[in-house]
């Protein structure tokens, strides 16, 4: 439909006319409906994984913001960025979608609220207009794919081989640990100064002083070593050190970069940390360098490493696509469990579009 905002009160204009129960009813069905989205999005689950599971497809994680006219929404705040790029009312909260062979759909959804609306006293009323259901914790922005993830896999047996991130994700470090302690690789980027080093360097426990508690935990070893920031690493590597590889099939032709691994040691507290690939892509022409980390095993070979780094960018397009085409940006709900099914209809109709994608194309995507 040619619509201004594709929300329910103008789609059922333009549908039946000035019917005013019909206007009614479709918000009412969204917010105060007494249906549970659970089973629908397990059944979801269950369809990505008959028609496009694969044991080598990657769980992709995102953090969206969208502007939200209006002070009564759920979780609006003032906050910087979103589709305005200005300050400005808005709500947050993460997707998870999942990428292999034969499509990129979207599996799940969480709204974010701010830390102020579920602790400050003052926020009570908005909080009990709005349905927030108790036990409803705060999520820092880094860490909310994470937990979405973890509430999501392994519970629903899907397959796949790893787990993608952005940046904005990829500075969790706890997080990327737990999904490599559930069997999961994950391909993270990273800022440019995410520090590391080339060996592991010695530790030992320091000795008592004799005052205080005495020392239990290692620390590195006085000269042993410093870590050192991922663009740094990257300037001390010989040119000869990477390769051109195809990231992915686009509209224009293939999508190339230059690529370089090593594996590195990463920084925790006190440092060091878990040993893991620093991959290092270069545009062939600017020059612009990407930084990511990725907990494979040490035998990966870097095609594999890059084919899970070019599963990584249908997350933006699929999130835009709802946003843009789906109305995921247009809803006019206000409460926690409007909110949600909402953002759940828009992801059951970008499932259906993916399938009817993938059996019209004419050639598979790779």
């Amino acid at each position: 439909m040619e619509l201004p905002r594709q929300s329910s009160a103008p789609m059922v204009l333009a549908r039946h006319g000035p019917q005013q129960h019909a206007v009614r009813a479709m918000p009412q069905f969204l917010s105060a409906g007494a249906w549970d989205e659970a089973p629908i999005r397990c059944r979801h689950g269950q369809a990505v994984e008959r028609d496009r599971g694969d044991d080598q497809g990657v769980v992709l994680l995102a953090g969206r913001d969208v502007p939200t006219p209006g002070p009564k929404s759920v979780g609006v705040t003032r906050q910087d960025g979103g589709a305005l790029g200005t300050r400005a009312n808005g709500h947050a909260g993460g997707f998870l979608g999942y990428a292999s062979h034969p499509g990129y759909p979207l599996v799940d959804r969480r709204l974010s609220v701010p830390q102020a609306w579920l602790e400050d006293e003052a926020e009570a009323e908005r909080r009990q207009a709005c349905g927030i259901p108790e036990g409803v914790a705060f999520t820092p922005q880094p860490r909310r794919g994470w937990t979405l993830l973890q509430a999501v896999h392994p519970a629903d047996g899907r397959r796949c081989r790893g787990v993608a991130c952005d940046e904005a994700l990829g500075r969790e470090t706890t997080r990327r640990d737990h999904s490599a302690g559930v069997g999961l690789w994950y391909d993270a980027e990273v800022p440019h100064d995410t520090r590391g080093g080339r060996a592991r360097p010695a530790t030992a426990v320091p000795g008592w002083s004799g005052r205080g508690r005495q020392p239990t935990r290692a620390r590195v070893v006085a000269g042993a070593g410093e870590p050192h920031a991922g663009a740094v690493i990257a300037a001390a590597m010989p040119a000869s050190a990477g390769s051109q590889q195809t990231i992915q099939a686009g509209s224009q032709g293939p999508r190339v970069a230059d690529f370089a691994t090593l594996r590195v040691i990463t920084g925790r507290d006190g440092w060091p940390g878990p040993e893991v690939w620093l991959l290092l892509r270069r545009h062939p022409l600017t020059g612009a360098l990407h930084t990511s980390r990725s907990h494979a095993s040490q035998g990966t070979p870097l095609a594999s490493l890059v084919r899970m780094r070019g599963r990584r960018w249908p997350m933006a397009p699929c999130v835009e696509d709802g946003k843009q085409y789906l109305g995921r940006g247009d809803d006019d709900v206000r409460s926690w469990p409007g909110g949600h099914h909402h953002r759940t209809l828009c992801i059951l109709d970008h499932g259906f579009l993916v399938r009817l994608q993938c059996r019209f194309k004419k050639t598979p995507r790779a």
